[in-house]
């Protein structure tokens, strides 16, 4: 028995409440440091660093692209080591690794050293956070997994709205340099800890089943539980489902949206006119609404469906993209960042269950592994998209017109993703 079931055993014998619930405060210790590498974050940075380097917006946005290209290739490998080992080690290491590169963006001298540390900071960010933090809350939750995951959410949210304003208040206290080191302090002091002691692969193996509810008192550490009745896929079995296409095919649209607007959102609001700090806030308040719109995306998903949530998001954003094309007065762009936080917030709170819902917890892990990439591999397009096409026609329009239309249609993908019913359906 390793350290943290051990220490997961005794706890989860003395605690009054669910031990699940403490699985969910590790994660989302590990969410909250995850937006150090977010694009929302980096937004921060794009003007100051390509002013002082002369870099282009689509130099820059390329660093983005190719650390998702770099998550995309360990993905596979990630998901199949979380079902094995659990989440505790993957997200400890991606939190080291985070902290660590972050340090180095700090020390950056040139476009190499920027994308050097940058690929590997968003190759945790895309990677080994996002399957180690599904991961953790799919494998303890079933009835109330749509609930679980809506903390985290809001986690994800409260992060990201504090994020920017730290490295925006820390560049202001020096430069663009310190913003980077403030991050690094973060992430090594809040990402490391809990996960390397408190977290457990899986209920079962101290004892317990999913969901306070049904959960009984731990009795024997590996002793098996009582079955859940949940949908149990393998790997092969999923990919031979029409849902799951569908699914991926709505990360292939809604992704890139949701990057590239993230990255250059602060941008896009300078350029037409509002200030500095009008953007950043107008940034920084989509977070606050979409830790509340978590919360009823959750809740939403538990009494509805994640599928129906899902269409409602990508809806949202594409109104965000329509009103930023015209945004000319900072109550416009509190609309347009809150309708985008609105979106985004539900995208990221229902993705993760709906993988869960519709194919079990066994094989969890591998499954996100393989369709994982995809999603990477759309939201590392998105920032170069709008920076390639910003460079080229000098404002943001057609990237936010795209937008908009990438955005309908992963609408209607997701729309059709009907549930598998059987195992023997994705085979038959």
């Amino acid at each position: 028995m390793t350290l943290p079931t051990k220490t997961a055993y005794n706890l989860s014998r003395q605690l009054p409440f669910f031990y699940g619930w403490v699985i969910v405060g590790c994660a989302g210790c590990a969410a909250f440091v995850r937006q150090g590498a977010a694009v929302a974050t980096l937004s921060v940075f794009v003007t100051p660093m390509s002013d002082e380097f002369g870099w282009s917006r689509a130099e820059f946005s390329g660093a983005v692209s190719l650390g998702g290209l770099l998550a995309a290739l360990t993905a596979p490998a990630i998901g199949v080591l979380a079902d094995r080992r659990g989440s505790g080690m993957i997200l400890s290491v991606a939190a080291l690794v985070l902290g660590g590169a972050a340090l180095a963006l700090s020390q950056t001298n040139s476009l190499i050293w920027f994308y050097v540390a940058f690929c590997i900071a968003r190759m945790t960010f895309a990677s080994p956070f996002d399957i180690g933090i599904s991961s953790a809350v799919a494998q303890w939750f079933v009835r109330l997994r749509g609930q679980a995951m809506s903390y985290i959410n809001v986690i994800l949210s409260i992060s990201l709205a504090m994020m920017p304003v730290i490295a925006f208040t820390a560049m202001s206290n020096g430069d663009w340099r310190n913003g980077w080191f403030t991050i690094a302090i973060l992430v090594l002091t809040i990402g490391v800890a809990p996960n390397l002691l408190l977290l457990t692969r899986r209920p079962e193996d101290i004892g317990l089943t999913p969901d306070p509810k049904s959960a009984r008192l731990p009795v024997e550490p590996g002793r098996a539980a009582a079955p859940i009745n949940e949908p149990s896929f393998t790997r092969a079995e999923a990919l031979r489902t029409p849902a799951l296409w569908f699914i991926m095919g709505f990360t292939v649209f809604i992704f890139p949206v949701q990057a590239g607007i993230s990255l250059h959102q602060i941008p896009h609001l300078v350029e037409r006119g509002l200030s500095p700090l009008v953007a950043v806030s107008a940034v920084s308040s989509q977070s606050i609404v979409g830790a509340v719109a978590g919360v009823a995306f959750g809740l939403f998903a538990r009494r509805y469906s994640a599928r129906i949530g899902l269409c409602i998001g990508a809806i949202a954003t594409s109104m965000s993209a329509i009103i930023l094309l015209m945004v000319a007065s900072g109550w416009q762009a509190f609309v347009a960042t809150s309708l985008f936080g609105f979106g985004i917030a539900g995208i990221l709170t229902l993705l993760p269950v709906i993988w869960a819902e519709y194919y079990g917890r066994e094989n969890y892990g591998a499954i996100r592994g393989v369709t994982l990439p995809v999603q990477v591999l759309a939201q590392a397009s998105g920032p170069l998209i709008a920076g390639f096409l910003r460079d080229w026609t000098n404002d943001y329009n057609a990237s936010l017109s795209l937008f908009t239309i990438f955005a309908i249609i992963a609408a209607g993908l997701v729309f059709f993703a009907r549930p598998p019913t059987t195992v023997a359906e994705s085979v038959g």
